[in-house]
């Protein structure tokens, strides 16, 4: 699922490839989206976007005529328009010439140009949705990367809240305090701190202001004159979980293309980067939401209590297989038939006695049928040759 470094990197792509790209005409919806028709057509309009932790807001802005006097078009639109895009599981933006659409283009916003070419919101599992004139989502805690000065007093001040009640992992997808944070991210945030994911947040967190109060008060203690450079060092060495909540996707932002590369898929910078998410000799169970959960060591005390070993390991096969061809389809098919085959032949054993009786059942009639079967073939070839020998030896007899 994209997240948040994914939806900025999204946002850094439709300003690259539409600066200075000039739209036109009304914005196209798929015919299979349930989402709502975006209500807006203009004769020219430039599009920019804006990314806020698992929200992408693009704004359509019209231009203005030279010509004072020419109105604009009936049913066209004369202000600008937000529209605010999650991405779902499978969200992006592409922008194709116009006869390479992408499959699954669910919204199209088309360029003024000859040929023409398409801003697309691809979405194959049909997850995403937009929202015209929308904003913000209110519930939405401020932004993990871009707002971490309120993202952080928030957690500060909202740490009675039942919410911090569950396990560290489960909290960390929490948007309303969490903006940008997924799957992968909580991961590897914890990971890199050694913290199992399934102890109280609340233990966590508080732990992590509890130390910030005593940096400061050590460097109000021993402020010299070089006091800035000391607080640089001792910030740098007391990471704590809320700044790698913010330095850690910065960190797949700077992969830049690596991690969000729509027009060549290519993710092998992002596998290179990850630790934890998916990396061989990882644990994984299911939270308590049923989302799996990457860890190292001790799962912490407020695991689930169902979760065991041999099913976790089964999820991470099935969850590794994410080829879904025609292909696959038909191997996975054949492997199932053949399943059945050997787990019958078992069973018919098992019914008509020891293996070896079974053997003596089933071939001595098939050898005495075909031996009998050639013995009939073999008297009767000879009888039917038998007259055409004997005059054979009489002939050869009598030349003698």
């Amino acid at each position: 699922m994209p997240e948040g470094p994914e939806l900025h990197l999204a946002s850094l792509y439709v300003n690259k490839m539409c600066a200075g790209v000039v739209f036109t005409g009304p914005v196209r919806k798929s015919e299979v989206s349930k989402s709502p028709d975006v209500p807006f057509a203009c004769e020219a309009y430039l599009v920019t976007a804006a990314s806020r932790g698992k929200e992408v807001k693009l704004t359509l802005t019209p231009m203005k005529s030279d010509d004072s006097k020419k109105g604009v078009k009936e049913g066209h639109a004369d202000q600008p328009m937000d529209v605010v895009f999650r991405f779902g599981m499978s969200g992006y933006f592409r922008f194709t010439a116009e006869d390479e659409l992408p499959k699954h283009a669910h919204l199209r916003f088309h360029s003024r140009e000859t040929p023409s070419r398409v801003l697309s919101f691809v979405d194959a599992r049909r997850f995403g949705s937009w929202q015209p004139n929308g904003t913000w989502q209110p519930d939405r805690g401020p932004c993990v990367m871009f707002e971490y000065g309120r993202f952080r007093e928030k957690i500060a001040s909202h740490l009675s809240d039942h919410a911090f009640d569950k396990p560290i992992c489960e909290v960390l997808l929490n948007q309303k305090y969490f903006n940008g944070i997924g799957n992968y991210l909580r991961a590897e945030i914890l990971f890199r701190l050694n913290i199992p994911p399934f102890v109280s947040a609340r233990t966590v967190l508080e732990d992590v202001f509890d130390k910030k109060a005593a940096v400061q008060d050590d460097l109000t203690d021993t402020k010299t004159s070089d006091g800035t450079k000391q607080k640089l060092e001792v910030t740098r060495e007391t990471g704590d979980l809320l700044r790698l909540c913010h330095t850690v996707p910065l960190e797949v932002v700077n992969l830049g293309g690596k991690g969000y590369d729509p027009q060549k898929s290519d993710y092998s910078g992002f596998k290179a980067w990850l630790q934890c998410y998916y990396v061989d000799g990882m644990k994984s169970i299911r939270d308590h939401n049923g989302r799996t959960m990457w860890f190292k060591g001790d799962p912490g005390p407020m695991a689930p209590k169902d979760s065991k070993a041999p099913k976790t390991k089964k999820r991470a096969k099935k969850e590794d297989d994410h080829d879904y061809t025609e292909k696959k389809k038909v191997a996975n098919s054949r492997s199932v038939r053949s399943k059945k085959t050997v787990t019958k032949t078992p069973k018919k054993e098992k019914d008509s006695g020891s293996a070896d009786p079974v053997c003596r059942k089933v071939k001595a009639p098939q050898l005495g049928k075909g031996s009998a079967a050639r013995k009939r073939k073999t008297s009767s070839a000879e009888s039917a040759a038998g007259p055409q020998r004997r005059s054979e030896r009489v002939t050869r007899q009598n030349s003698k």
